[in-house]
């Protein structure tokens, strides 16, 4: 993120000795992206966190494609999803491509779960049900229902579920997930009309405590390239005592997204909240209807000509669609038209708000369709415009 932030302890300059009570030396790492020219953060480790004490096993944790090139309109029943034993058991990836993947998770509470790091792509984690904390190496985030968790790529971290009924929506993105451009200054600050500001984002609050933890070694499950590793280390991973710069995991809710109204229908852009190079991140909230005298509320029918739209419905009653309920999924591909459902169209004249809630991921490349997404599919959905 373009605002710098610091936590903990840390010494008056960069780069120079940092010694502990016992007068040993920090460990500085510093933490950055697009080689040393990209945003980053330093942060000071008790013990070097480069101690590789084993490498254990390996596996493939690709998603495989069941239906490579999909023309079919589709819904997905998300409530359907188990949970596995852990956050990691528990991910069901249903859509993909070589920019992004859309999986579903019912992550179960668990004493202590795996520390996890992906080292391929950024992380958005949207929390449908449950609340709890997210541990990482920069600190502690409380999350609750309707946060986003924005976790870059390389950020050890563990989820800590304080409830037993948990639903999330996992976007990982093979590109940075940012703030929309359009809502930045050339300093990187979000402007006047952006419908957030940095003050809606909550990084992590305070460093994590590790002390009743034991003296490892740790395991650290990591992704890279599609292979998910089991690394063990000598040093715990969050054993940091401050850090600082511009490159952290934060939160940020969905309930505190500002929309943007007009006297017409506002083109899906105004509801846009992150972006990539290969996918965008929208979110529909609670909002006044459009207010000229003759303006049809529900959206115009419109073709994906260059984007597969994905849509997961949280709550409210989505007032385009009929027959969706909280925990699903539909899926519109590009080169076919789309648009609200018998009956809404017209049926939303006159009314003067929704409270419909819902997170769209719009891709530039087409979605590939995996068996577990296909195992949780409705059928027919592509017929219900009849």
């Amino acid at each position: 993120m373009p605002f710098y932030q610091k936590l903990g302890v840390l010494p008056p300059k960069r780069h120079t000795q940092f010694r502990q009570n016992n007068g040993e030396l920090h460990h500085e790492q510093l933490f950055g992206t697009i080689g040393f020219v990209g945003m980053s953060s330093l942060l000071y480790h008790r013990q070097r966190p480069t101690q590789v004490v084993e490498v254990l096993g390996s596996e493939d944790v690709r998603p495989v494609a069941a239906v490579e090139r999909n023309l079919l309109s589709r819904k997905l029943e998300g409530w359907a999803v188990k949970p596995g034993q852990g956050w990691l058991s528990s991910r069901v990836p249903t859509l993909f491509n070589q920019d992004c993947t859309v999986a579903l998770v019912a992550p179960p509470k668990v004493a202590q779960d795996d520390i996890y790091k992906n080292a391929d792509q950024d992380e958005v984690v949207f929390v449908h049900r449950g609340h709890g904390i997210l541990e990482t190496m920069f600190g502690v985030i409380e999350f609750r229902e309707g946060d986003y968790l924005v976790i870059p790529r390389g950020v050890m971290h563990r989820f800590k579920w304080s409830t037993e009924d948990n639903r999330a929506l996992v976007v990982e993105s093979a590109s940075p997930v940012l703030t929309p451009k359009r809502y930045r200054n050339h300093f990187g600050q979000l402007l006047e009309h952006s419908p957030y500001c940095e003050r809606d984002m909550r990084p992590p609050s305070a460093l994590c405590d590790v002390s009743n933890e034991g003296e490892g070694p740790f395991k650290v499950r990591i992704k890279k390239e599609g292979m998910l590793h089991d690394y063990m280390y000598a040093s715990h991973p969050f054993d940091v005592v401050g850090w600082d710069g511009y490159h952290f995991p934060y939160a940020f809710s969905i309930h505190d997204f500002e929309p943007i109204t007009g006297r017409v229908h506002q083109p899906p852009p105004v509801h846009q909240t992150f972006e990539t190079d290969g996918f965008v991140i929208c979110s529909f909230v609670p909002r006044l209807y459009d207010y000229h005298p003759l303006s049809i509320p529900a959206p115009y029918n419109h073709s994906n000509i260059d984007s597969d739209e994905v849509l997961y419905y949280v709550d409210g009653d989505f007032m385009s669609r009929t027959g969706v309920g909280p925990g699903q999924i539909t899926l519109h591909p590009a080169g076919i038209p789309h648009g609200p459902h018998t009956g809404t169209y017209e049926g939303s004249i006159g009314k003067e708000r929704t409270e419909e809630l819902a997170v769209m991921v719009d891709t530039f490349r087409p979605l590939k369709v995996t068996q577990q997404a296909l195992d949780l599919e409705i059928e027919g959905y592509h017929q219900s415009w009849l």
